[in-house]
């Protein structure tokens, strides 16, 4: 891939458009709940303010629906990112129009300016050609930081690029390439993924690019239980797609011919309902009628954690229950505790925004080699699929 950096351009006294992805959890106060995805951000934007360029920064928040919505304004974001930097960042009220281009024209070497939601226009999602010409017209020089967003061909990200003189990625754009892209080429064995969520159907890409890299793959949360439900297995009233077990099944019979383990759940924790009290471990494929699975139980817990033990290489995508329910939530705090654990030297990758939210909430998160920023992104660049927000780049 030849994409170029930001070392690499000249930026001094020029307008730098920074597609970042500012779209982070606020508190019902109106605060930043968890600011990872601004600081992730940080580097990108110092080095550009303190090689005096102008940082013009963009990002959606939420699902606006294309028209403004306070609810989703990037006010407190602005506010948030000012006390990190250190600095008074200028926020316009509107993604672009008169106020946008008053606040980018007056910025000076140095400062930065915070652009309002850019999903507040339709033009966005739709890759309007006419919104992505506008947004280049606030840009001498495109830098896309936002991975998250890199599988989404929008306006910012993708229909806004050609009309800018330079591009290149930012600083985490390039650690979630080198990443993610270690994990597709050669490996230092053994490579274990662990698979987690709700749906095969969301995750089948993945599994079967993988399976032609990986040596083990450790499959939990709901979407195991389409698997020990093809293999029949009663799940009772638990989550699971039965319109996908005849792919389940296939996949199974790949794994086995390309010689790959897949490690599904021995036991699992069952309970009427997610609000249940407490849940009790079962054997996997025998819960009772009026119950439903909600989280891998402590055999499949010890049985996983061994094979992460042992391996040298480890993508995590996924919980391993409904974790964020406490009675539900020792397999995935568990899994995250064993991927932290590795053994000395492994590299280790976990990517999704409940597998991150999990590694934070147990407070490993310092001890995980990368944290992807991405979720769907990362599934799709581990699916070998080309992400357009990357491919404009090269």
């Amino acid at each position: 891939m030849s994409i170029r950096t930001l070392t690499e351009l000249a930026i001094e006294g020029r307008r730098v458009f920074i597609r970042v992805d500012f779209n982070v959890p606020l508190t019902p106060a109106r605060g930043v709940a968890d600011d990872t995805r601004i600081r992730e951000a940080l580097p990108t934007v110092r080095q550009v303010l303190s090689r005096g360029g102008r940082a013009v920064l963009a990002s959606h928040l939420g699902r606006p629906k294309g028209k403004p919505d306070p609810k989703s304004s990037l006010e407190p974001v602005g506010v948030r990112l000012a006390e990190l930097l250190g600095q008074e960042v200028m926020l316009a009220d509107e993604p672009v129009g008169d106020g946008a281009r008053k606040v980018v024209s007056d910025l000076r070497d140095g400062q930065v300016a915070l652009l309002e939601n850019l999903r507040w226009h339709p033009g966005e999602e739709a890759n309007d050609e006419q919104f992505a010409r506008t947004l280049a017209s606030y840009a001498d020089v495109y830098c896309n930081d936002a991975f998250g967003t890199a599988h989404r061909a929008h306006a910012s990200t993708c229909g806004m690029v050609k009309y800018v003189g330079e591009k290149c990625a930012g600083l985490l754009m390039l650690k979630e390439i080198k990443f993610l892209g270690r994990l597709l080429g050669e490996v230092e064995r053994p490579f274990v993924a662990i698979l987690g969520g709700a749906k095969v159907s969301d995750k089948i890409g993945v599994l079967e690019n993988l399976l032609a890299r990986v040596d083990r793959m450790l499959v939990g949360g709901a979407m195991a239980n389409t698997f020990l439900a093809a293999r029949g297995g009663e799940l009772g009233t638990s989550l699971l797609e039965t319109d996908k077990m005849a792919l389940a099944r296939a996949f199974l019979a790949k794994a086995d011919k390309a010689k790959v383990e897949v490690v599904l759940p021995s036991d699992l924790i069952a309970a009427p309902s997610p609000d249940a009290p407490s849940g009790h471990p079962v054997p996997a494929g025998k819960v009772p009628a009026g119950e439903m699975a909600l989280d891998i139980g402590p055999q499949s817990l010890h049985a996983f954690s061994t094979r992460v033990g042992e391996a040298r290489t480890i993508f995590w995508n996924g919980p391993m229950g409904m974790f964020e329910k406490a009675p539900f939530a020792e397999g995935t705090m568990g899994m995250a505790r064993a991927v932290a654990g590795a053994r000395r030297g492994a590299v280790t990758v976990v990517g999704g925004g409940d597998s991150v939210a999990a590694v934070h909430a147990s407070g490993v998160a310092d001890k995980i080699t990368h944290i992807s920023t991405g979720g769907g992104a990362s599934l799709e660049f581990l699916e070998g699929k080309k992400l357009p927000g990357i491919a404009v780049l090269e």
